[in-house]
């Protein structure tokens, strides 16, 4: 896949010719952007079929707001941003109960250990057990890890698609990472030391 520097330079050409009523160089943008909104409108509302739905509603936000759009971010950040509302305006339409963790007073080495336990599982074992524990965390959780983790967005990128400051995001990715830290030692921990009990004898 090719990296946000690379998309975002050659996004301009197309954003001139959708805007000139060129229509089919916007599936070329749907193409390119798909992926990274259905994954973060799964991670957000944890139902498929709701996340394709978000995800062409997204898209066609994006089509009908083209012309605002000033460049002043990439257009992947204000693809992500119109995708994020657009996930909380959902939740918040069906006033779902979102699943609360409690953060625990996890230490800096606590935290520590749990990524160094996640280091030595093989990377795609490691990407199914942190998305699994992803799927209990709330929505705005899960959005700042994925953003940040996942896409690894800079936290400037974040503050610009969830409006806040980067300071806000530094302390909310925090707790994010609090409570995730929390149910992977949850699910995690019988798991790993079982397999390196195993390994061990």
């Amino acid at each position: 896949m090719a990296s946000y520097q690379q998309m975002s330079t050659t996004d301009q050409p197309l954003i001139d010719a959708i805007l000139a009523g060129d229509t089919q160089s916007f599936g070329i943008i749907v193409d390119r952007y798909k992926d990274l909104v259905f994954t973060l409108a799964l991670r957000m509302l944890k139902h498929r079929e709701e996340a394709e739905e978000v995800s062409q509603d997204t898209f066609i936000k994006v089509f009908r707001s083209l012309h605002k759009f000033r460049g002043e971010s990439k257009l992947s950040t204000w693809i992500y941003k119109v995708a994020y509302y657009t996930c909380l305006d959902r939740l918040k339409k069906q006033k779902r109960t979102q699943h609360v963790v409690a953060i625990d007073e996890y230490t800096e080495h606590q935290i520590t250990t749990i990524d160094n336990a996640l280091d030595m599982m093989q990377k795609e074992e490691r990407k199914e057990a942190i998305q699994d524990c992803l799927k209990l965390l709330p929505s705005t959780d899960s959005a700042l890890i994925t953003l940040f983790y996942f896409e690894e967005l800079s936290l400037e990128e974040i503050s610009k698609i969830v409006d806040l400051t980067v300071n806000n995001v530094k302390v909310k990715l925090f707790r994010s990472r609090k409570k995730l830290t929390g149910i992977l030692r949850e699910r995690l921990e019988p798991e790993i030391i079982a397999n390196y009990e195993r390994e061990g004898q």
